[in-house]
C-alpha cells in the first residue's frame, strides 16, 4: 500500500551548511533565520552532523525546516528522522532512499539531472527535486524539462550558482535554490553569513517581483 504524502512546506532558499560544527550551528542558524532563510540542510559529510541536526530540531521555530543533506542510504534517513530532521536532501536519485524518507514523513529533495531521473524520483514519492550540479546544465535544460514534468513539481538548482544567477533560473522555471559556499563556509563569521544570506534573499525577492 502506498504511503500518504508527508506534509510539504514551500521552500525558496535552502542554506547548505557543509562542514558546520555542532558548537557553531545554532549561531549560524539564528543569523540565517534573521535574514529570512527558513530551510537549513546539514550535509552528512560534516563533523557530527546528527548532533547538529538534533540541536537545530530542538531550536527551530515552527516555520523553519531542517534536515540532512548528502543522504545516501536508508540508515541515514532513519538517523535523520531520529535526530528530529524533517528534510532529506540527496545528490542522486535512489528510489529506496526517497521511499524511506516519505515513509518517515520527511520532505524529500533528491538530486537529478535527466528526465529519466526526475520521473523516477517522482514515482518514488518526491515532489521537490534538486537539479544538481546546476553549473553543468544551462537554464535552457530546466526550461525543457518543465515542459514535461508535472506542474506542481518544485525544482531547486544547486551547485555552482549564486545571487547573480537567480533571475535567469527563475525565468527558466526554478522554484527555489540551494546555496552552499555562497552563504556558508566554516571559516565565515556569523556576521558574514548573515550578510550573505540577506543578499541572497534580496536577490531572490527582487527577481520574483521583476
Amino acid at each position: 500500500m502506498p504511503h500518504p504524502d508527508p506534509p510539504r512546506r514551500e521552500t525558496t532558499i535552502v542554506a547548505i551548511l557543509r562542514g558546520v560544527l555542532p558548537d557553531q550551528v545554532l549561531a549560524v542558524a539564528a543569523a540565517l533565520y534573521a535574514a529570512g532563510i527558513r530551510t537549513i540542510e546539514v550535509p552528512l559529510n560534516s563533523p557530527d552532523p546528527f548532533q547538529s541536526i538534533a540541536a537545530l530540531a530542538r531550536w527551530c521555530p515552527a516555520d523553519c525546516l531542517v534536515g540532512a543533506g548528502t543522504v545516501l542510504s536508508i540508515e541515514q534517513v532513519q538517523r535523520t528522522h531520529a535526530a528530529g530532521g524533517r528534510l532529506m536532501v540527496s545528490p542522486n536519485t535512489d528510489p529506496a532512499v526517497i521511499g524511506a524518507a516519505v515513509k518517515h514523513g520527511l520532505q524529500a529533495m533528491p538530486g537529478f539531472a535527466t528526465a529519466t531521473e526526475a520521473f523516477a524520483a517522482l514515482q518514488a514519492g518526491a515532489r521537490d527535486l534538486k537539479l544538481f550540479p546546476a553549473a553543468s546544465h544551462p537554464p535552457a535544460h530546466l526550461r525543457a524539462l518543465r515542459s514535461v514534468l508535472p506542474a506542481d513539481t518544485s525544482i531547486f538548482p544547486v551547485g555552482g550558482i549564486g545571487a547573480k544567477d537567480i533571475a535567469v533560473w527563475l525565468a527558466a522555471g526554478a522554484t527555489g535554490f540551494g546555496f552552499g559556499s555562497e552563504v556558508f563556509r566554516p571559516e565565515y563569521s556569523v556576521e558574514d553569513i548573515g550578510r550573505r544570506a540577506r543578499e541572497l534573499v534580496a536577490a531572490y525577492t527582487q527577481a520574483r517581483s521583476s
